[in-house]
């Protein structure tokens, strides 16, 4: 346990006490969420962020101390290990270094050295390393292998050469040493491949090469693509020459008055046919590593901004799914969320029936005072903005709409929870509710749908699908939990991310609220079957009630803080203590000081929604042709979708333009979440350059 927290402290740079903490806290059973909110003190208020940092190097700690232990171990069953070595082991700082020091005494059958060893040519092989004889000697000394499994003195030497080979290629310096190289100078070199489409998407790629050092994950996940459709193929390549100059200095050299050119021999053929390969394929699984990881990252920042676009709350909103022969659907909800009625509208080709579509969607304007369109961006959506524009000239009902990304609405509509959700209705209509629920609240629409339907990372069937799941699945909970949940009216799927709620405790809370009632304090949680103490422990600072019996219960409180709230809204004015009262108040109620700032923020502001104080979703009236662009015209729009080269952006065309990140700033920036947001509305966005043909739109944010 010392060498865990001493190795966490050097890691994380965290000090020992906090790291003490958080390990404590989390082999307790807690949860980042709580650790985060409601154990500050303890952690020296760590972050979500800094805490699952720490559990992705605690873990990967673990395993390196872990495959420490099973090394020592095997070493010492195969009388193999030394003082030296044991320490060496002990000592190393990753599982690279792990691995290499633990390759030469790896049991190895089906190489070529380890069938001479088996042949008895290792002794042989120890000659030919001491470089003492010259090659007549060595062919004399041959002669004593000889036998039914070694035929001649020639296949007798090649045996030795190839234990020398793997003996070369399994040192840990030379692999280190040429690990190094490859880091900071290897080159990825890529060419077409024997299914190469010269028209196809990898034909910037056919000729290609760059360091492995720079290169972006986005591009190397992309060529990794192209050799695995056989559309392209690739090589590290690496200088050997100071390598082979090394051998032949070094091993050979002490031996050139004697079986020097065979010990060079084999060392070069250790280097080409077994180290570089090796090394080769270490470097693309480091490349895929890290490419992996930084599209994740991208990807969970996409999704925490879309999961933060604030609610349109207390409007009736028309959803609307278009399309094109099989018609619109709609679909109304009230200010609740509330299912309220469906249609179906053509106003798009091959109908057009405009006049249809008018009286329809006016009728419920009227009948369910709907003021705001939610329109889905599949298609047909081009042609039902015309619609709504349209509408609103012609009629003067100033339908405000906004265009809402309907990706995995279809996975939602034909999925269980949309089954148990909607059962009487058919799976277009729970689309078009999809896509208004999504407006209205799209946390609690969105995690309802697997985060890789949304359609907002880049890559994400090449990446490593456990990480990224992981990333999801962390996001999400970390967001939900920071905004709370109101118990009554949450979905099983909401529920489910609260910290220490399981799906199945999530469904236990919404059958207990269907049958037993809506729940009027958080206390009320325990009656729930499998729902104990440790249980709510965890979950209930993350829990509202609107209208509970207390107050407390509509905020971010802490039940366990409930007493100390209590006295403090008796004896204080909340909404005036000054930051000097507040230190001496947190040794009077007995509680640390970051946990009664946030008592008092949370005391102040009770109900309150952090995605309040983000902007908007932006609405619009009217929309773009791409007739109607001038280069250098200046439009305004809605960031949809961030990647690693830039931000695609809705002005208000049939497809998104897009802003390249060199474009985005007049300095230098590393990746567009510097700068931009998903679903962030952009006033002065300009035009760069047209494709009419291709339908695409390059812009600017630059002056």
């Amino acid at each position: 346990m010392n060498e865990l927290i001493s190795l966490m402290t050097r890691k994380t740079g965290l000090k020992t006490e906090q790291v003490k903490n958080i390990l404590g806290l989390l082999e307790d059973g807690a949860t980042v969420p709580f650790i985060a909110r409601y154990r500050k003190e303890a952690t020296g208020q760590a972050s979500d962020e800094t805490l699952r940092d720490f559990e992705r190097i605690f873990i990967a700690t673990r395993n390196l101390l872990e495959r420490k232990e099973e090394i020592l171990r095997l070493m010492a069953e195969r009388g193999k290990l030394t003082p030296a070595l044991q320490s060496r082991v002990e000592a190393a700082s990753g599982l690279a270094e792990l691995e290499d020091l633990y390759r030469p005494f790896r049991e190895k059958k089906s190489t070529r050295g380890a069938r001479a060893l088996a042949r008895g040519l290792g002794p042989l092989a120890d000659i030919l390393e001491q470089g003492r004889q010259d090659p007549k000697q060595v062919y004399d000394e041959a002669r004593a292998y000889l036998g039914p499994e070694v035929a001649t003195r020639e296949e007798a030497i090649q045996g030795a050469k190839d234990i020398l080979a793997e003996r070369f290629a399994d040192d840990p310096n030379e692999r280190r040493i040429l690990r190094r190289e490859a880091r900071q100078n290897g080159v990825l070199e890529v060419k077409s491949g024997r299914e190469f489409d010269p028209s196809g998407v990898f034909k910037q790629y056919a000729q290609h090469r760059e360091r492995m050092a720079a290169i972006p994950s986005h591009r190397y996940l992309a060529i990794r693509r192209g050799v695995r459709q056989k559309q392209l193929s690739w090589k590290i390549s690496l200088n050997t020459e100071r390598f082979l100059e090394n051998i032949r200095r070094l091993k050979a050299g002490k031996a050139k008055q004697g079986s020097g050119p065979l010990l060079l021999q084999a060392c070069t053929d250790g280097l080409n046919r077994l180290l570089l390969p090796s090394i080769e394929r270490e470097m693309h699984r480091e490349l895929k590593e890290r490419s992996d990881r930084q599209a994740v990252s991208v990807f969970g920042a996409n999704l925490a901004q879309l999961l933060m676009t604030p609610p349109v709350a207390g409007r009736t909103i028309l959803g609307v799914d278009p399309a094109y022969r099989t018609g619109c659907k709609l679909a109304v909800i009230d200010a609740r969320g509330i299912f309220q009625d469906k249609a179906t509208v053509f106003p798009t080709p091959p109908y057009s029936d405009y006049e249809g579509a008018r009286r329809k969607v006016l009728e419920l304007v009227e009948r369910f005072g709907v003021d705001c369109v939610a329109i889905g961006n599949g298609t047909g959506c081009r042609e039902t903005r015309e619609f709504f524009v349209r509408l609103n000239q012609e009629q003067g009902v100033s339908l405000e709409y906004t265009v809402v990304s309907e990706a995995g609405a279809s996975v939602y509509s034909a999925s269980e929870t949309g089954q148990q959700e909607y059962p009487d209705l058919d799976v277009t209509v729970r689309g078009a509710i999809s896509i208004a629920q999504r407006l209205r609240d799209p946390m609690a629409e969105l995690v309802k749908i697997d985060p890789k339907s949304l359609g907002i990372g880049q890559y994400q069937h090449d990446v490593d699908q456990r990480l990224l799941e992981r990333k999801l699945k962390q996001t999400i909970e970390d967001l939900v939990n920071r905004v709370g949940v109101e118990v009554n009216s949450a979905s099983p799927s909401l529920l489910s991310y609260l910290a220490g709620i399981t799906p199945g405790l999530a469904k236990a809370i919404a059958a207990h609220r269907m049958e037993q009632g809506l729940f009027s304090a958080k206390k009320d949680l325990l009656r729930v079957k499998g729902l104990g103490p440790k249980t709510f422990e965890q979950c209930g600072g993350f829990v509202r009630i609107r209208n509970g019996a207390s107050l407390l219960d509509n905020t971010g409180v802490h039940p366990e803080s409930y007493e100390a709230a209590g006295r403090l809204l008796k004896d204080h004015e909340v909404q005036t203590v000054t930051p000097e009262e507040t230190r001496s108040l947190a040794g009077d109620l007995g509680l640390g000081l970051q946990t009664l700032e946030d008592i008092l923020f949370e005391l102040k502001k009770p109900g309150f929604d952090p995605r309040q104080d983000l902007p908007q979703i932006p609405f619009q009236q009217g929309l773009l042709d791409i007739s109607m662009l001038e280069e250098d015209m200046v439009v305004s729009g809605v960031v949809r979708s961030l990647v690693d080269f830039g931000a695609f952006v809705d002005i208000g065309l049939k497809n998104d333009g897009l802003i390249h990140i060199s474009q985005m700033s007049s300095k230098r920036i590393r990746h567009p979440l510097e700068v931009l947001a998903v679903n962030q509305y952009l006033p002065r966005i300009r035009v760069l350059d047209i494709d009419p043909d291709r339908q695409r739109v390059s812009l600017s944010l630059k002056e």
